[in-house]
């Protein structure tokens, strides 16, 4: 069973008493910490370093597991008031930041290498501040440690206020799944009390289409997602559930880790919730009146427009043009047949915040214009 402590370590919630729990328990056991950059030091921590067999030079409750899973992985430890705490992966762009230093070259080298380079600029950096968090036995991000930079909008409490809201404006939701990893977390409600109110007009249009199988399957939902360790904001996005992989429809709300944000800013942009709803669903609407000659080029133009991965989007491609028999189509059969490349992908496992990142490309092709990619010559790619 996987560890917190590692950097693979995920967790799916059914229930979202059991979600809350989870992360008023994780802010328990979390420390933010700021400290000046250039005092800052960096050793490599793989097999062959002398810190791999030393567990007195780290930090009280660090693991041996914990360094060994740290020396599989980014393979450095950070030394914090005379301790060394392992460094997670998540934490290793925010350190390059802290540093000032950038490159694909960097992973390339040896982690005595590494660790050299990242000191020589760490030591540089007279006037700054880092704000570190120390998570599961690992530092698991090396922020700004500016007032006015990263702020820190505990997950707990953002669930808190988004659920208080949700129950406000959508009474009768559901929560339907959840899940955390160190680098995201993310949920999904229903709200099945507000499918005429939301989808109406749309379930309209559909049926007149003649997709009223369509319409029998779709439910109004939303997505929150948030990050400790700078990857995302905190958002919530319009969804559409009911088939084989949530559709997402377009952002709605985000507040930004900073700026001096608090989580009493994310509540107060949740009162955009509903029109930002509304209109997501207006654009996923309009597409039903966009028909195209060329589907099938339409399709490879804008799934490579939204840089898709190559051979799974290729596979959705060949999966339509088999289907859809030919002739014209509207940008909204293309948009739906689309759906099918998320489909796959999470069946491969891909990672939750690769797919979250992915959902929001997708959710551009609402506002494309659409004929603009209907090429009569086939699209290379």
């Amino acid at each position: 069973m996987p560890e917190a402590y590692q950097d693979s370590y995920t967790i799916h919630f059914h229930s979202l008493a059991d979600m809350m729990t989870y992360h008023a328990e994780q802010a328990k056991r979390s420390m933010w910490d700021r400290m000046e950059v250039n005092s800052l030091c960096v050793d490599p921590l793989d097999e062959g370093s002398p810190l791999y067999d030393d567990l007195t030079a780290f930090g009280a409750n660090i693991s041996e597991d914990a360094v060994k899973d740290t020396a599989k992985n980014l393979g450095l430890a950070i030394r914090l008031n005379g301790l060394y705490y392992p460094l997670r992966d998540t934490a290793y762009k925010s350190l390059l930041d802290r540093a000032k230093i950038y490159g694909t070259s960097l992973t390339k080298l040896r982690r005595n290498a590494l660790s050299r380079t990242l000191n020589d600029c760490l030591a540089t950096q007279k006037s700054a501040t880092a704000l570190l968090l120390i998570r599961d036995q690992k530092v698991s991000a090396v922020h700004s440690g500016d007032m006015k930079d990263y702020s820190v909008l505990p997950i707990d409490e953002l669930m808190e206020s988004l659920k208080t809201k949700l129950d406000e404006r959508f009474p009768g939701n559901i929560f339907d799944s959840g899940y955390s990893d160190h680098s995201i977390s993310s949920a999904a409600w229903s709200m099945p009390d507000q499918k005429d109110e939301l989808l109406g007009s749309y379930h309209k249009t559909l049926a007149a289409q003649g997709k009223s199988a369509l319409t029998a399957k779709l439910m109004p939902g939303v997505r929150f997602s948030t990050s400790d360790t700078g990857v995302a904001s905190a958002k919530v996005s319009a969804l559409l559930l009911g088939l084989r992989y949530p559709i997402h429809i377009g952002g709605i709300v985000a507040t930004e880790h900073r700026g001096q944000a608090k989580v009493g800013d994310f509540l107060n942009s949740l009162d955009m919730l509903f029109a930002q709803f509304i209109d997501s669903i207006a654009h996923l609407e309009k597409l039903t009146t966009v028909y195209l000659d060329y589907p099938v080029n339409a399709m490879t133009a804008v799934c490579k427009k939204l840089s898709m991965p190559k051979k799974t989007a290729l596979e959705a491609i060949a999966m339509f043009q088999m289907a859809y028999g030919g002739g014209n189509a509207t940008a909204h059969d293309i948009f739906m047949a689309m759906q099918e490349i998320m489909f796959m992908l999470k069946a491969e496992s891909t990672p939750e915040s690769k797919m979250l990142l992915l959902e929001e490309s997708m959710a551009r092709a609402l506002t494309l214009n659409w004929p603009h990619y209907d090429y009569a010559k086939a699209v290379s790619w």
